[in-house]
């Protein structure tokens, strides 16, 4: 069964039962990627909107239309439950600044509201989706309003997971303080650390990164709600505009407010940039924790073998007992991602032109994808590596042994020429140059 839908374009048969409506169908046959759908945050906040929306309605307005607009937030409820997930059918890549992303969440609640109401899907003379559901709105002031929404509720989580890496690491740090170990600079032996030392230094990147991404949501949480097309409230009230920023306020928990300048927000995106850009950074430290662990953990003869991973799973389909650091290249290959996403996101939000950029979906897609990844890779870095991953004590005091990593303590005394021609002579043997040096020093300089 299906039912007949119009637009000035012309008709198109929708399945009956369907929440979506002709322009979700329209856009679904236009941007048939086979890619993935909009993200579900994206679309979570956006319904939040929608809601914000519908209860600045119920309050200014009396009559029959209070009904529909109350029906409009009960039908958001009813999503927000869960309630409708497939009705979803939009490419997370469209052209149109995302506006099929916004007429497909319009339809849905505009049909799911009908229901509630009693009446057939498509009976758009009683709730319409665009003079009732998007009503005092456009696109250009949703999609960003409700891409900053899932932008700092991700932040949030991703904050949360750097500080308990942060102090898992700093916990390691503190059990590894008394593990001598070889210190190296460009893969070549170089002067004696700790283990421990080694951690600390991974926490204090962490914990940048823990800070910057905290202090970054403070710039997101401005909107250009009630902007309308290009942030000069054209079709939205002024007691909407007041009205619809506090209830979205109330329905998020978050620090949200108007925008003094709504006309930048609509059309600039570097925010996203700059948020893009701290992810690349945590991106870059976890990468080079995570090539770190690989190396120390190399082996478990013929390498490094300063530090044991846990043994997560078979590494190998024809080498037997080989296990691989797969949680480390997990994290890497995560990094990379963000990294190219920032590149992409980058692009797209210099390609925009005057009062609009027409890339935001790609904006989009790229930071939730990127915050998504980083929260759940620092979650299973952090539990399925660092906090199982044990020292080879032994393996770390007999590399330290045989290097030669101690004749830099020589150079106050000796001088950096007499050391390195001592060290150069007995060919970097670790005894003889240890009994040459410590001779030397006692003699005042010079060696046999």
């Amino acid at each position: 069964m299906t039912r007949i839908e119009r637009d000035f374009l012309g008709e198109m048969e929708i399945p009956e039962t369907a929440l979506y409506g002709i322009q979700s169908a329209r856009a679904r046959e236009n941007f048939s990627l086979g890619y993935r759908n909009t993200n579900t945050r994206l679309l979570r906040a956006m319904i939040l909107v929608k809601k914000a929306a519908a209860l600045t309605y119920t309050q200014l307005e009396e009559g029959p239309d209070k009904a529909v607009y109350q029906a409009v937030a009960e039908a958001c409820d009813c999503l927000l439950a869960g309630e409708g997930a497939d009705m979803f059918i939009v490419d997370a890549l469209q052209g149109g600044a995302g506006t099929s992303t916004n007429m497909n969440v319009n339809e849905v609640l505009a049909n799911r509201a009908l229901g509630i109401l009693g009446e057939p899907a498509g009976s758009y003379h009683i709730i319409h989706p665009l003079d009732h559901v998007n009503r005092g709105q456009s696109t250009n002031d949703v999609y960003p309003t409700a891409l900053r929404i899932a932008a700092v509720a991700l932040l949030r989580d991703l904050s949360g997971q750097c500080a308990k890496l942060q102090e898992a690491l700093q916990k390691r740090e503190n059990e590894f303080d008394g593990v001598k170990k070889l210190g190296r600079t460009e893969l070549m032996d170089a002067v004696p650390i700790t283990l421990g030392s080694a951690f600390g230094a991974f926490a204090q990147g962490i914990a940048r990164d823990r800070w910057r991404l905290y202090k970054i949501e403070e710039r997101l949480r401005q909107v250009n709600l009630g902007g309308t097309a290009v942030g000069l409230s054209g079709n939205a009230e002024r007691k909407y505009r007041y009205l619809v920023i506090e209830k979205l306020r109330e329905l998020t928990g978050m620090g949200l407010a108007a925008s003094e300048y709504p006309m930048d927000i609509t059309q600039n995106n570097d925010v996203f940039v700059e948020v893009s850009g701290l992810l690349k950074a945590l991106s870059v430290n976890l990468m080079k924790i995570a090539g770190d662990l690989r190396l120390m953990n190399s082996g478990p003869r013929g390498g490094f073998g300063e530090i044991r991973l846990a043994a997560l799973q078979m590494g190998s389909t024809i080498m037997p007992g080989k296990v691989n650091p797969v949680i480390p290249e997990m994290v890497m290959q995560i990094a990379m991602k963000v990294q190219a996403n920032d590149y992409a996101l980058t692009m797209a939000a210099g390609a925009g032109e005057f009062e609009l950029n027409p890339f935001t979906p790609l904006i989009a897609d790229a930071l939730l994808e990127s915050l998504t990844l980083l929260e759940r890779g620092v979650c299973l870095f952090r539990v399925n590596c660092i906090e199982t991953l044990t020292a080879d004590i032994k393996r770390c005091a007999a590399l330290l042994e045989n290097s030669t990593a101690f004749a830099s303590a020589f150079v106050p005394a000796l001088g950096y020429d007499a050391v390195s021609r001592i060290v150069t002579q007995h060919d970097g043997e670790p005894e003889r140059v240890r009994e040459n040096l410590m001779r030397a020093s006692k003699s005042g300089g010079g060696a046999d």
